[in-house]
């Protein structure tokens, strides 16, 4: 391999059947792969036979081609016993049909509704009933990253291998049929500004129409899409259209029913360019109370803190945040003293902004290690202060609560060394956990998706579930319910 060729966290994607061409390898290699095929299958196994008693609810989705992102977009509907909401994911393919924007209807069922039996007899090679494709955005180039606008969810911003960044008003784009040699879908804003491919780092802020990114130049960018409605008020072939449409984004002139070139679309200039990384910005997010404080990592194992306010140069950088490239970054939304970073070394860490350094250098207040390989997404809970998520090249997606670390737990006769924090591990996935969401409409609901190339050849599996509440809920109150439940079950098998 090219040393100087750049990282990437992907490969060329293949689809789920293409089995074919595969080289020969070596004996050893074959015999090292069958041999961790059959440790990740029994892990697998082992998982799904815990499936009834550790989930309230899941679904399990095959998906032909490999999905980088995932996406919790608006709840269309509720019912009694589901609610339905739009799904944000996409197609990474090999060329031989069209990258594509996918957005999907889902039936997320309610708590304590499905059957214990039913969520563990799902077919893994199958779609899930559950998740419904609505409709298709041909994307000019492969989908890295989705991000939601927090204010109106239909708005949808995507990082691809260049400079842009990408805004689709989903609702108003035309559904498009992905066939080799169809034209791509026009973005309805460009946001330019970046001078080299700008391909993960990607943040919608949830307080006002801002996006931020960071790139393989090095530096941290901001748009507000507002300024792209300002500057063109006084066109009047526009300006009738963005006041009647309901959208954040003035609607072009030209019909968006696809162009070869996504440039030949509206594109808005940067707010600012912020630069003190010394290397790629692999993720971005705003502080959850300020529009104009955000927080960025990267590969040069630094976490830097911005204020717009103040100017374009870090306010605090954190020299050796991690021991190795930093991948992800989170800003607790119901905390805002607390910063949760995902590194190439395995571990999370959570930093207080008050107190980020020692001596100059990163002084997280919690180190998590639970992960065996580098972790690629952490996010904060939106149901619980203390809780977090982190998904990782290990196939894991674990659940933590920092309030736990410390704590004495009390332990039965099987004694298991399980790292600080962590509560809950879900290994539904055979591969890589390359993103996943909570969903702010359902409590404790996530949506995850994995890259299955080293472990099925190709593909990916998206899957949609809630834990137990048994699992979350205070230890008395569940006791409580068991003591209940178990009298009940007395009194049942004690009638004649």
């Amino acid at each position: 391999m090219d040393p100087q060729a750049p990282k990437k966290r992907g490969r060329k994607p293949k689809p789920k059947e293409d089995k074919k061409d595969e080289p020969k390898m070596k004996e050893s290699t074959t015999t090292k792969r069958t041999a961790h095929q059959h440790a990740v299958d029994d892990k697998y196994t082992h998982w799904k036979s815990l499936v009834p008693v550790l989930y309230d609810w899941l679904a399990n989705h095959n998906l032909v081609w490999p999905s980088l992102s995932c996406r919790w977009g608006p709840q269309l509907e509720q019912a009694t016993y589901k609610n339905r909401q739009r799904l944000y994911l996409s197609e990474q393919t090999d060329g031989s049909v069209p990258n594509t924007l996918v957005i999907a209807n889902c039936e997320v069922v309610k708590p304590r509704v499905a059957a214990a039996e039913h969520i563990s007899q799902f077919n893994e090679e199958a779609r899930s009933p559950f998740v419904k494709k609505h409709k298709t955005i041909i994307h000019p180039g492969e989908v890295n990253r989705i991000r939601e606008l927090p204010q109106n969810t239909k708005i949808v911003a995507t990082h691809t291998d260049s400079p842009d960044v990408l805004i689709w008003d989903v609702e108003a784009q035309p559904n498009r049929h992905a066939v080799l040699g169809a034209t791509n879908s026009r973005p309805d804003l460009i946001l330019t500004g970046h001078q080299d491919n700008a391909e993960f780092a990607l943040a919608m802020c949830p307080t006002e129409p801002y996006v931020l990114s960071g790139g393989k130049d090095k530096s941290v960018v901001l748009w507000s899409i507002q300024d792209h409605i300002t500057s063109s008020a006084t066109d009047p072939a526009t300006a009738k259209s963005a006041g009647s449409s309901g959208s954040i984004i003035k609607q072009s002139p030209k019909p968006g029913d696809g162009n070869d070139k996504a440039a030949d679309g509206p594109s808005v200039g940067p707010r600012g360019i912020y630069n003190g990384h010394e290397d790629t910005v692999e993720d971005v997010t705003f502080c959850p109370s300020s529009a104009q404080e955000f927080c960025s990592v990267g590969d040069d194992s630094c976490l830097i803190l911005w204020d717009a306010r103040v100017g374009t140069s870090p306010v605090i950088k954190v020299e050796k945040a991690h021991d190795a490239d930093l991948h992800c970054v989170d800003w607790n939304p119901l905390d805002d003293n607390l910063i949760l970073t995902g590194s190439a070394d395995n571990s999370v860490r959570m930093f207080d902004r008050r107190n980020l350094t020692s001596n100059g250098v990163g002084s997280p207040i919690n180190k998590f290690e639970g992960h065996s390989a580098a972790v690629l997404c952490v996010q904060w809970s939106p149901d619980k202060s203390s809780v977090f998520g982190s998904s990782a090249e290990d196939g894991l997606l674990n659940i933590w609560d920092y309030e736990k670390v410390g704590k004495k737990v009390e332990q039965g006769p099987r004694t298991t060394n399980y790292p600080a924090g962590l509560f809950f591990q879900h290994a539904g996935h055979r591969d890589k956990v390359v993103d996943f969401h909570w969903n702010a409409s359902d409590p404790w609901t996530v949506v995850s998706v994995s890259d299955d190339c080293d472990s099925t050849g190709g593909g990916g599996t998206l899957q949609i579930w809630r834990m137990s509440d048994l699992i979350y809920r205070p230890q008395d109150e569940v006791l409580a319910e068991l003591e209940k439940f178990k009298a009940h079950v007395i009194s049942c098998t004690s009638k004649p």
